[in-house]
């Protein structure tokens, strides 16, 4: 790129193709019209850096959280492209120093060189990558149409750059180079290999021919046993419930009890059906919400749960590596075995004592859940959360102090407060990469970035760990501080791990556990509870653990497979 650039201004003037470009640029100011003024006005919005960011920004977060299984690899090589040729072009432009058209423009000209068309580089990486996942992931014959249409904004762009007299034609011919090598690049690390609709195809063959019974041994002892099926009305439709019944019955629980869930009761009629000693399983047909409410009830008591995950994030089960399909993920568990796995308990002023499964916190991500609509929760799921916590990003910090394991307490200041008893979030997003379902402790992170920089490090911070797909091994490259926090991204996250955390707030602040809203408290206490819950989970490689009868109590087992 550099060396066509300089090509273009430093050699001779009579081996340059000059008064073409001239021709060219001088024509199209000759011949503006209002209509054309606006079209090309409209494409270059279109193609402006915040069009670029803004677009690939709802495409990213639409890759990672609308799909049953995240399209992780599609979200970097969308992303990654608009990036890797945004750089390109600042470097090119540093080295090649080239004049806009000597031409009346309609826009004000940046302080950068005329080549190349940074416009039609960045219109190339992101609506070419959108071309190229729509040509290679989607089916049907609309595709050939959709793919065409995204192929020919950026020739679109480069036009509407020369009409409006901001690029030479050897600038647009240089965008287009910047943008197609990019997506080359990026295409064949992220995109090789693979072909159209690789990503849930099984998960949905799974959902609509179910495999075949299991061997004996998993249901063996089930007769008379009872299962206790919770179902959340709006997550778990007629269809899907009809289909878990019958699943159940294959496996050998005939006897069922169905509760539906409500606002009043988050769990149904739960407590009163599992005094009877013949419930053997409970499955629980919803969000995280709905579990962390099972679980609270069953924790402790020798009950197994199934989890058939049909909510907003189901974290949880992305946590324990289950199918988000949700009889794949029942037909996984119920073909594998139970395992005892931790929970947490919360409570503060105003927050009566309950478990929770995944994370709980204060700040941030508390009024992002508050402030999200359940109207767009519904139709767009986790996109719902970006569009809310948009809204908070000049929320200003709070004050706090933190105390671990009974030490001395710490004076802070954080955005944002979450203790999880599981690490990742929606998309595989590790916020606290040290969280185990099993490790018999809590993590801590206090999320504090301090201006734009701050806010970059973390998010570059916790995007490699978002390419890092597969690992969960506890970053060693952060040790802890003396006072038994680690700090990283320039001090923007510092994280603990602990039994036992006590937070004090100097104002009241907005709480969540397991993404539901609780009250406005200036006191957030958590510790944990090891192994008591016992969950069906897919079996170890090379493990043969037995299955304990419900009534026993939970008991050491193999580490589920993560």
């Amino acid at each position: 790129m550099v060396a066509l650039g300089l090509f273009v201004t430093a050699v001779p003037a009579g081996l340059r193709l000059v008064s073409p470009e001239d021709r060219v640029t001088d024509a199209f100011a000759a011949h503006r019209t209002p209509w054309a003024d606006s079209l090309s006005q409209w494409l270059s919005v279109v193609a402006s850096t915040e069009g670029i960011v803004g677009v690939t920004l709802l495409c990213v977060i639409a890759l990672l959280v609308l799909p049953r299984t995240p399209h992780r690899a599609d979200a970097v090589f969308l992303g990654g492209s608009v990036a890797v040729q945004s750089a390109v072009f600042l470097f090119v432009t540093m080295c090649v120093e080239r004049p806009r058209p000597d031409v009346p423009r309609l826009d004000g000209a940046p302080p950068t060189s005329s080549f190349p068309s940074g416009h039609v580089g960045a219109s190339v990486a992101l609506y070419g990558g959108l071309a190229a996942l729509v040509w290679t992931r989607v089916r049907g014959p609309w595709r050939y149409v959709a793919a065409v249409v995204l192929v020919l904004v950026p020739s679109a762009v480069g036009l509407s750059r020369m009409y409006r007299g901001m690029h030479h034609p050897s600038d647009v011919a240089g965008g287009l180079v910047n943008g197609i090598a990019t997506l080359l690049v990026m295409g064949s690390a992220f995109l090789s290999g693979r072909t159209r609709d690789t990503e849930g195809t099984r998960d949905t063959e799974v959902a609509h021919e179910p495999a075949h019974r299991p061997a004996e041994r998993t249901t063996a002892g089930r007769s008379g046993q009872r299962a206790v099926v919770v179902r959340h009305p709006h997550g778990c439709g007629d269809e899907l419930a009809e289909r878990v019944r019958l699943f159940l019955h294959r496996h050998g629980y005939d006897d069922q009890r169905w509760t539906a869930t409500s606002v009043e009761r988050p769990c149904g009629t739960l407590p009163e059906e599992c005094a009877d000693p013949s419930v053997g399983l409970v499955v629980v047909c919803g969000g995280d919400g709905t579990v962390r409410a099972c679980a609270d009830v069953v924790a402790g008591t020798g009950t197994p749960l199934a989890l058939v995950p049909c909510g907003t994030g189901n974290l949880l089960a992305r946590n324990l590596d289950l199918p988000l399909d949700p009889l794949a993920a029942l037909e996984t568990a119920l073909t594998g075995d139970v395992f005892p796995i931790d929970v947490g308990r919360v409570w503060g002023d105003g927050l009566p004592s309950t478990r929770f499964t995944v994370m709980t916190g204060a700040g941030f991500d508390a009024a992002t859940v508050r402030d999200t609509s359940p109207a767009l929760k519904s139709r767009l799921g986790w996109a719902a959360y970006a569009l809310s916590a948009a809204r908070h990003l000049g929320d200003p910090g709070m004050r706090l102090s933190v105390r671990v394991d009974g030490g001395r307490a710490r004076r802070r200041r954080a955005r944002m407060v979450v203790v999880g008893n599981v690490g990742a979030l929606q998309g595989g997003l590790e916020l606290l990469p040290r969280a185990r379902p099993d490790s018999g402790r809590l993590e801590l992170v206090l999320f504090d970035p301090r201006g734009a920089a701050g806010w970059l490090a973390a998010a570059g911070h916790l995007a490699c760990r978002l390419v890092r797909t597969g690992t969960r091994a506890p970053d060693a490259s952060t040790p802890a501080s003396p006072t038994g926090s680690r700090t990283v991204a320039g001090g923007a996250l510092e994280y603990f791990s602990a039994r036992r955390i006590e937070i004090r707030f100097a104002d009241a602040q907005a709480r969540e556990v397991d993404g539901d809203t609780m009250a406005e408290g200036s006191r957030l206490f958590a510790e944990v509870e090891p192994g008591t819950l016992r969950i069906f989970l897919p079996r170890a490689p090379g493990s043969t653990p037995s299955v304990p009868h419900p009534s026993s109590p939970a008991h050491a087992s193999p580490t589920p497979r993560r």
